[in-house]
């Protein structure tokens, strides 16, 4: 933003502020709060410390202990933050994000840096990956989490280095999946509620991650790998060894070790990797392909071709759990790129609702992009780890102002009579009166997590589409997502 849109929002962003002094200990402290987000959302070309400082006219090195010595908390910071999203933006449409992204980084001082996959240079780059939790309602989309990733050999192994890059001892290892089921534990803590979780195959081919959002009656659709495998009708298992109880019966001792049990009969239909479902399965093969517009692109709309069948997947034990929805989704324009989903949602769940969610993910996409492009969350030339944690989450304070600030604009301008998103609707009409795309469902009370939870909505959670009148003109349509766009709506 220039000069004359920071002093606009001056007021608003005091206040928005304020919300954290209590996670500052010295007023001294407190104040480069305001530096650092002011700078954040500022038309700075390169936002790391020093230019930060230098348009706030502070000493670089005071904003860089700011960064990595001065006593705040930071946890606080977050819950905080979590709990001013769960209060003002709580939607019963509501669908978190998993995803990570990474930052290319010279030298290897910098903490948690190795050569490994950077998404940002599609390659095999020295950089830092942090993991990421989003939240999407309606056209408000945010960050609610990031947390770096400590890689397990070349750090957590070596304390030494750990120590000289500012990494506490009790920070070690832990796989992605496993930080990303943290974030989502700590805002439901916080009263954030998710109709919807979805994330790519990275986090879904993990079926311990699985089991446990479906412990805790969280919904989900998840990007799977195409080697998963299952079967498209369950196959029989054996509850008791009726050999065994026969020996036993006529008086003979058993043989051998007990099997174990229960367990999948001898003769049973193997599993088959989803992959070839579409070309072995019969029961896959009788479902016609029905054609969705999923949303409105650049490039005009994105069209998918989709089909759903139910699947039972291996649990921890080698047996059949199910059934699951499989959602297998093509593109019209490349048919060869199939993409399979896997769903805990109940069978008759619309396959809109499943499409809706499963290319949700555009909005954690927007997020990081928009953060990088506007807040410089790639901008960072800090190495120690206290810092880089404490500017991935004031990026995130940063970027839920800016998100909030858009979408008041956008507001402002429909009440004022211009058009709003919807080409036949009237400026400012109420989604809530439109006709939903999802029906109740039978499904119990989900439990709640943590001490400050409530207890889940028992409804079918529908993804958030703000276009519901111009869907509701196409039999098979998904949704046109408005996308929130910080360079088009916001001068930055």
């Amino acid at each position: 933003m220039d000069a004359a849109t920071i002093l606009e929002i001056r007021p608003a962003l005091s206040h928005f502020l304020h919300e954290f002094d209590g996670c500052f200990g010295r007023r001294t402290t407190r104040r480069y709060l305001d530096v650092y987000v002011t700078g954040q959302l500022s038309d700075l070309d390169r936002k790391s410390v020093e230019p930060l400082a230098d348009a706030a006219g502070v000493p670089p090195r005071s904003l860089q202990e700011f960064l990595s010595l001065f006593k705040w908390d930071e946890a606080a910071m977050r819950d905080r933050l979590q709990r001013w999203v769960a209060a003002r933006h709580g939607d019963p449409n509501s669908v978190g994000v998993i995803d990570e992204t990474s930052f290319a980084k010279k030298g290897d001082q910098t903490a948690c840096v190795q050569r490994q996959h950077c998404g940002c240079l599609g390659k095999l780059e020295n950089c830092v990956v942090s993991v990421h939790l989003g939240y999407a309602a309606g056209d408000f989309h945010t960050l609610l989490d990031g947390e770096l990733f400590l890689p397990e050999e070349t750090w957590d192994q070596n304390r030494t280095r750990c120590r000289a890059a500012g990494i506490p001892d009790d920070v070690v290892y832990r796989p992605k999946w496993k930080i990303a089921l943290e974030q989502v534990r700590r805002a439901l803590g916080n009263g954030v509620r998710f109709s919807w979780l979805t994330f790519d195959e990275g986090y879904g081919a993990k079926p311990a991650f699985l089991r446990e959002l479906a412990g805790w009656g969280q919904n989900y659709v998840a990007e799977i790998p195409v080697s998963l495998v299952g079967w498209t009708a369950p196959p029989p298992v054996l509850y008791r060894d009726h050999a065994r109880d026969k020996a036993c019966t006529a008086g003979t001792p058993p043989r051998g070790r007990p099997r174990r049990l229960p367990r999948l009969k001898v003769k049973h239909t193997p599993a088959c990797e989803v992959r070839d479902l579409l070309t072995y399965s019969p029961v896959v093969r009788r479902i016609p392909w029905q054609r969705y517009r999923v949303k409105e692109g650049t490039k005009g709309p994105f069209v998918e071709e989709a089909k759903c069948v139910p699947l039972w997947i291996k649990d921890e034990r080698g047996l059949p759990d199910g059934p699951h929805p499989l959602l297998i989704a093509r593109n019209v324009l490349k048919p060869d790129e199939v993409k399979f989903f896997l769903s805990n949602a109940p069978l008759d769940t619309p396959v809109e609702t499943l499409l809706l969610v499963a290319f949700s993910r555009w909005h954690v996409e927007r997020l990081f992009e928009d953060s990088k492009t506007e807040l410089g969350l790639d901008h960072f030339e800090v190495r120690r780890y206290p810092a880089i944690t404490r500017h991935l989450l004031l990026t995130c304070v940063s970027h839920l102002f800016l998100a909030e600030f858009v979408q008041q604009r956008k507001k402002r301008r429909r009440t004022d009579g211009l058009p709003g998103p919807n080409r036949h609707s009237a400026a400012g009409a109420a989604v809530a009166a439109r006709r939903t795309l999802f029906a109740a469902d039978r499904r119990a009370h989900r439990g709640a997590i943590d001490v400050n939870a409530t207890a889940q909505c028992s409804r079918r959670p529908q993804p958030p589409q703000t276009n519901a009148a111009a869907i509701m003109g196409h039999r098979n349509t998904a949704t046109r997502p408005a996308h929130l766009s910080v360079a088009e709506k916001v001068a930055l």
